[in-house]
């Protein structure tokens, strides 16, 4: 679970520096990323919130669907969120340079940062309400490098909802069917 959120932070083609399990990690992110990228439904809302949300609006729906996943767990997952989420957060604690146990790799002093934040500020189940919604969209805002209004994402969000979650309830089974290997 660490090493595919870790896929944000690796940049480039070339990721065999990493231990085998970081590699997979950041190999299922990117494949994640571009199945929600080309899904046609996924595109069309991209399309169609691009005026409210001019440049970001691909972000903003990554957002939205991580919202609507924490909303919506008990349908995706036979785990509760909030169980999921201690196992992830307690995996996160075993170390404060979270070695890999494999290996001698230390994830980054920024992604354990944000690793960190996540714990402290228990973003992952406020995900399932607006406010954490509104958290993420804003924190990440700020982290863009222009000029941006992802911090108005909540209120598109809501002008939205019901398209947003009819494209969410779409994706999901199609993602389920494509990345459920078991």
């Amino acid at each position: 679970m660490v090493a595919n959120l870790f896929g944000d932070f690796v940049k480039g083609k070339d990721y065999t520096y990493l231990p085998k399990i970081v590699q997979e990690g950041v190999l299922l992110h990117r494949q994640i990323d571009d199945f929600v990228d080309h899904h046609p439904v996924v595109t069309e809302l991209r399309l169609h919130l691009y005026n409210s949300l001019p440049k970001i609006a691909g972000i903003a729906i990554d957002l939205y669907f991580d919202h609507l996943l924490a909303k919506n767990w008990k349908k995706y997952h036979p785990t509760s969120l909030d169980l999921f989420v201690s196992g992830f957060l307690d995996y996160t604690s075993i170390s404060s340079n979270l070695l890999d146990p494999k290996s001698n790799f230390n994830y980054p002093s920024n992604f354990v940062d944000l690793l960190q934040a996540i714990k402290k500020h228990d973003l992952l189940r406020r995900y399932a309400n607006i406010e954490g919604l509104q958290l993420a969209s804003e924190g990440l805002s700020r982290r863009i490098s222009f000029p941006n209004n992802l911090d108005k994402a909540v209120a598109v969000f809501n002008a939205n909802e019901q398209l947003i979650e009819k494209v969410f309830q779409i994706y999901m089974k199609d993602a389920i069917r494509r990345f459920n290997k078991k």
